[in-house]
């Protein structure tokens, strides 16, 4: 391990150990949680905005939660962060049997099917299957974001056979879903049948992203930042127009009427 990997081990350790910072004692596992899926979004939103020198600075932020688990981890004596990197070398090398054994796979698509074999063979020695009876949607973590989990859960059960044969296959079924929507809409249903007829529709959507190829998460995340770019344009243009009345109290016509402008302005050359 590097001096500055050590170095952050022991500062780490330090602000444990009796004498060190009462909030970083005070932690445990389940309450570092928020604060490690949130600096793995920051990491991400510093490489999508190309900015290396945030992405260091995220990066670091998530090793410190990651060496935070570890230590408390190694004060109850159950793993140590060398023992994470020594188990993550192992799979590493076991699950890429092309480079480090004697598989000869060729494509990236032979790899990925080579990876969840491995994946099912290892669940298998660990006893998760030894009824035969796991499912073949096993392995999607619970805690995935929806959209994420979704898309998971629905490539695999593509792997399995249970697939629309075509993409267009899967807009009858999107408007057959915007259809049982409408139904509760129209009987004024506000509960638990009009969330699960909304959830369906979702799901439905998600399917198509995947039979089209698109990642979700990343097409939903795109559509998102567009939405954001225009409003912020039609407040700009609010403002420009020296209107003395405050955005937020335009009527949603006037409101629209700008949107249809942001939009013309950004199709201009």
């Amino acid at each position: 391990m590097s001096s500055s990997m050590e170095y952050l081990r022991e500062v780490v350790a330090r602000l444990r150990a009796p004498g060190g910072c009462p909030w970083d004692q005070e932690q445990t596992p389940r309450s570092l949680c928020p604060s490690l899926i949130e600096e793995a979004y920051e990491v991400v939103d510093a490489i999508e905005h190309g900015q290396s020198g945030d992405l260091e600075e995220e990066l670091g932020d998530l090793l410190i939660n990651i060496l935070m688990q570890a230590e408390i981890a190694a004060e109850h004596q159950t793993f140590t962060i060398d023992s994470i990197a020594s188990k993550a070398a192992e799979k590493l090398v076991r699950r890429h049997p092309h480079v480090f054994g004697d598989s000869n796979v060729g494509t990236s698509n032979a790899v990925l099917i080579q990876w969840e074999e491995i994946k099912r063979s290892e669940r298998k020695s660990k006893g998760l299957n030894q009824d035969g009876k796991e499912s073949l949607l096993a392995g999607v973590a619970r805690a995935f974001p929806a959209l994420v989990r979704a898309q998971r859960i629905q490539k695999k059960a593509a792997k399995a056979g249970f697939d629309w044969e075509h993409p267009k296959d899967v807009l009858e079924k999107i408007r057959e879903e915007i259809h049982e929507v409408e139904v509760e809409m129209n009987a004024n249903n506000v509960g638990e049948r009009l969330v699960e007829e909304m959830g369906d529709l979702l799901f439905a959507v998600v399917n198509l992203s995947r039979a089209l190829s698109i990642d979700a998460e990343s097409g939903l995340h795109a559509a998102t930042e567009k939405f954001c770019r225009r409003f912020e344009m039609m407040e700009r243009q609010h403002v420009e127009g020296m209107r003395d009345m405050e955005f937020s109290k335009l009527s949603f016509a006037e409101m629209n009427a700008l949107w249809e402008k942001v939009k013309s302005l950004e199709k201009t050359p």
